[in-house]
C-alpha cells in the first residue's frame, strides 16, 4: 500500500505553480515494536486520560489545551482561538531564495520528504522548477505549514523528482560554545597524527548505506524467533573491557598492528555483505520473522489464534460502548 501523503497543495515560484504532494522519505514503523501487557492475563495495557488531582477520568470534550505559566496555573488556549491565527498559507509552499547547499548547517536539518506532481497537471511546471534549482547548483527555500506550524524547507532535485528537508528555527539549534568552552587545547606531535592518518587511511572506503545492519534490531527479530519456537535463550556473556588507555602513542601503533591483524577477515566480510545485498523489502525487517515450527511451535500457534479469535469477539460484543478518543497532540 502506497504511503498517504502528509500534505498537499501547490509549489509556486513567483507565477510559475504546480500541484504537488509532500511524502515522508523515512519511516520507522519497519522496526520491531512492542505492547505492554498484564503479565497475569497477557492482555493489553489500556491507558485512561484523568485528572491529576481528583483522579477521575475525563472525557476527550472536556479536555482543552493550557500552556503552564506556573505550579498548577495554566493559561487555557481554545480550538477556535488557535483556529484564529492559523496560518493562511496552508496550501502553497513558496520558494523565496535559492542558496548555496553548502551554506546550510547540518544542525538545523530536520528531516527529508519527496515531494511529488500531484495528478496528471502540472508536470510541465515542476519540471521547470527542479531543473532550474538543478541548473543553479543550489537549494530552494521555501516555506509549509504541516500540523498548524509553519516549517522552513529546503528543496533540491532527486533524480527526476524534489527532496524536501524541514530546517530548524534559530532558536531551536543550541550554541555550540556552552559545550566546547571547557575542551583543553592540546599539542599534538606530527608522529601521533601521522599515525591517527594512517589508521584513517586503512579504513577509508565508500559511503554504502546497504552494507549497514541494525545489530539490535536483529537481535530482536532473533529473540523473538526464538521464543515462538520454543528455543532456549541463553545470556550473552558480557564483553570484556579493553582498560584505561595510558599511553596515546602506544594506543597509536597497538591499532596500527591490529588493523593489519583485521584487514584480511575485514575485506571478505564487506565482499560477501556486497554479493548477498538483501533486497529492498516494502514490510520491512518484520518480514524476517519466521513462522512458528516444531511441535511447540504449533501449540502456541492454536493458542495464540484462540487467543486472538476470543479478542475479536470480545470487540465486536464491546464496539456500542467506545473508550474516549485520544485529544491529538499539540502542533
Amino acid at each position: 500500500m502506497a504511503p498517504r501523503a502528509n500534505w498537499k497543495g501547490f509549489l509556486r515560484l513567483s507565477l510559475v505553480t504546480c500541484p504537488v504532494a509532500l511524502y515522508p522519505a523515512t519511516s520507522d514503523t519497519e522496526k520491531v515494536s512492542f505492547n505492554q501487557i498484564n503479565r497475569k492475563t497477557g492482555h493489553r495495557i489500556k491507558y485512561l486520560k484523568v485528572d491529576a488531582e481528583t483522579g477521575d477520568e475525563v472525557t476527550s470534550e472536556d479536555i482543552v489545551k493550557g500552556y503552564k505559566v506556573d505550579t498548577d496555573t495554566y493559561i487555557e488556549v481554545t480550538k477556535d482561538e488557535l483556529d484564529d491565527i492559523a496560518l493562511d498559507s496552508t496550501h502553497t509552499i513558496d520558494i523565496d531564495e535559492f542558496v548555496p547547499k553548502s551554506d546550510i548547517d547540518n544542525r538545523y536539518l530536520i528531516r527529508p520528504y519527496y515531494l511529488v506532481p500531484d495528478g496528471k497537471v502540472g508536470h510541465d511546471a515542476y519540471a521547470v522548477i527542479r531543473e532550474t534549482i538543478r541548473s543553479m547548483d543550489k537549494v530552494a527555500i521555501g516555506r509549509v505549514v504541516l500540523t498548524n506550524r509553519e516549517h522552513i524547507i529546503a528543496l533540491e532535485p532527486l533524480e527526476s523528482g524534489l527532496m524536501g528537508t524541514l530546517l530548524r528555527y534559530p532558536y531551536e539549534v543550541r550554541s555550540e560554545a556552552e559545550y566546547f568552552d571547557d575542551i583543553q587545547d592540546v599539542k599534538l606531535t606530527r608522529d601521533m597524527l601521522d599515525l591517527a592518518k594512517h589508521i584513517v587511511e586503512k579504513k577509508s572506503g565508500a559511503f554504502d548505506p546497504e552494507l549497514f545492519e541494525d545489530h539490535y534490531e536483529t537481535a530482536l527479530i532473533d529473540l523473538i524467533n526464538k521464543k515462538r519456537s520454543g528455543a532456549p535463550i541463553t545470556a550473552k556473556a558480557a564483553p570484556k573491557s579493553g582498560g584505561n588507555v595510558i599511553n596515546l602513542m602506544d594506543a597509536l601503533k597497538k591499532s596500527i598492528a591490529s588493523e593489519k591483524d583485521a584487514a584480511p577477515a575485514a575485506k571478505v566480510a564487506k565482499e560477501t555483505a556486497k554479493a548477498k545485498k538483501p533486497k529492498k523489502r516494502v514490510a520491512g525487517q518484520r518480514e524476517m520473522l519466521l513462522p512458528i515450527a516444531g511441535k511447540g511451535g504449533k501449540d502456541a500457534a492454536a493458542k495464540t489464534a484462540t487467543r486472538e479469535a476470543t479478542r475479536e469477539t470480545s470487540k465486536k460484543a464491546d464496539k456500542p460502548v467506545r473508550a474516549p478518543a485520544r485529544a491529538k497532540k499539540a502542533g
